[in-house]
């Protein structure tokens, strides 16, 4: 498929990856129609793409992927579909399970029957690696079993079942990446640096969950969204799966450390008891996703820590000069 001049619809395209990627179709002449619900979940997605708003070949509209009208009207406009719109985050979806499938399980079968039905065939799904669960062998290729240990891993792989399920049926072009540790810049504020950052520019302990030993492969942002665009130029066959990340993990205490040292050291992270539905390991085997997509990550862990935290710093500095000064109360403090 052509990018310049498609009609592309990005549900949930105001959130962290999905501004990113809105943005990364504009630069490549696509008109870019936004869907987002702007939830509560998180603060901060009107900044992102506050940037975008003025393009005339972009579109914002506030709605629900469970609007099943004004999915359909908007897919109807759509020559692709690119849904990233899902409730996110392990531990929020442990509290909220029921919330976790109705936006996504039941919201990505809102998407994938409206395509279906409105002759759109070209559908890119941004699933998770949290469908793995515990990893029995690593790295971690598309042939992993499949063992999700929370309701969050659990619902993105209902939604995988129902891609996979309809490319079959219906001869649709459907692409299912599974992302592994998205960061960067306009990252969630639960996501694990951005809550490192958080605590350590206060001179505050970070908080790790657990003793610190497990680890993941984080994947720059810029690295995901290369990945997505390019799910767009080559065909499917009926579906496919594949794993989008860098190749290369790290310990959650190395990280917290890095992060400490960054605003000046003194402390340690502070640990607290493990959450529930938290898995030990993530490593991607990307192997397939180099041969099927020509892709290949660019951006390495410590390239990209420094670009995160230098937004993440840049973002703080904004924030207390739209403050204005100190009180002495809040030097007190």
């Amino acid at each position: 498929m052509e990018i310049n001049r498609t009609r592309i619809l990005v549900t949930g395209g105001a959130g962290f990856i999905g501004s990113h990627l809105s943005e990364g179709l504009l630069k490549q002449g696509a008109n870019v129609t936004v869907l987002d619900n702007f939830d509560d979940f998180y603060p901060g997605k009107e900044a992102n793409i506050s940037g975008l708003l003025q393009n005339e070949r972009f579109e914002l509209v506030r709605g629900s992927v469970l609007d099943r009208d004004t999915l359909s009207k908007l897919i109807e406009k759509s020559d692709a579909v690119f849904h990233l719109a899902a409730q996110a985050g392990i531990r929020y979806c442990n509290e909220k399970p029921h919330k976790a499938n109705e936006v996504n399980v039941t919201g990505t079968l809102n998407v994938v029957d409206s395509c279906h039905k409105l002759g759109v065939k070209k559908l890119v799904y941004a699933s998770s690696s949290s469908v793995f669960g515990d990893p029995v062998r690593v790295p971690m290729d598309e042939h992993h079993p499949t063992d999700p240990n929370n309701p969050y891993g659990a619902s993105k792989l209902a939604g995988e079942k129902y891609c996979t399920s309809y490319a079959n049926a219906f001869g649709m072009d459907i692409t299912c990446l599974r992302y592994f540790s998205a960061y960067g810049p306009r990252g969630r504020p639960d996501q694990v640096l951005y809550s490192f950052a958080e605590k350590a520019s206060r001179g505050e302990p970070p908080v790790i969950y657990g003793d610190g030993s497990y680890s993941r492969d984080f994947t720059y942002v810029s690295d995901v969204v290369s990945a997505t665009i390019l799910s767009l130029y080559t065909d499917s066959d009926g579906g496919r799966v594949l794993n989008i990340g860098y190749g290369k993990d790290y310990k959650v205490i190395d990280i917290a450390r890095k992060i400490i040292a960054h605003y000046g050291g003194g402390f340690e992270p502070r640990f607290v008891k493990q959450y529930s539905g938290d898995f030990s390991r993530t490593l991607c085997d990307n192997e397939l996703a180099r041969r099927t997509l020509g892709w290949r990550p660019q951006v390495s862990f410590d390239e990209g820590l420094a670009l995160f935290l230098d937004w993440f710093d840049k973002k703080q500095d904004l924030v207390q000069r739209s403050r204005g000064p100190l009180t002495s109360r809040e030097v007190n403090q």
